[in-house]
């Protein structure tokens, strides 16, 4: 899918080099991989949601690697906005105040989670059947397979932040909750689920 903004419209925080081979190379050759690799199998056709589920049940690693990265960074590019940062309103925002006190308490929970994640991954704010919680995931792994609903997600894989933040993941994970995070998104996730419950 196409980035659902302009290639500079994260700038400072995440340049236009940075997606051109964030979206532009790595985004794709995953799903050039995934579409090769599922060609007239019983993949072919189906939602990526039941590839990911299907290919994950039967540790079809190659299909599940491709399929879950490809919805993964979908759901980031979707995670972060041109005119994000700020707080979360609503029932999003109470239910970040009962789980962590308030907002700096859930951007600490979530910079100490990224900050943890040891290698390549994934942090997520996710809804359990509990409330809110903030995970990790490694390499392709994605909640899909946990049966938990993402609400929003920050890739620490380093080619996510190499260019423009070299080893600092740290400074780059700052400019996410600070100015990136897409508090809309993340609401209209939360609502969705709810409304579905």
């Amino acid at each position: 899918p196409e980035l659902p903004y302009a290639p500079d419209a994260l700038e400072p925080h995440v340049s236009a080099e940075t997606l051109s081979f964030h979206h532009g190379k790595h985004h794709k050759a995953y799903v050039d991989k995934l579409n090769a690799a599922i060609a007239g199998t019983a993949y072919e056709g189906q939602t990526l949601e039941k590839v990911i589920a299907e290919s994950h049940a039967a540790a079809d690693t190659g299909v599940f690697n491709n399929a879950a990265q490809a919805w993964n960074h979908t759901f980031l590019w979707h995670s972060m906005s041109p005119a994000g940062g700020g707080a979360p309103a609503g029932p999003l925002a109470d239910a970040i105040n009962s789980k962590f006190g308030d907002l700096a308490g859930f951007r600490d929970a979530f910079k100490r989670s990224a900050l943890g994640q040891f290698g390549s991954g994934w942090t997520w704010l996710v809804l359990t059947a509990e409330g809110l919680d903030i995970t990790n995931t490694g390499n392709a792994e994605t909640p899909l397979s946990d049966g938990v609903t993402p609400l929003l997600t920050l890739d620490v894989w380093e080619h996510a932040y190499y260019l423009d933040y070299q080893n600092k993941r740290d400074a780059y994970v700052d400019a996410f909750l600070s100015n990136l995070i897409n508090w809309e998104f993340a609401a209209s996730n939360f609502d969705n689920k709810r409304a579905a419950a």
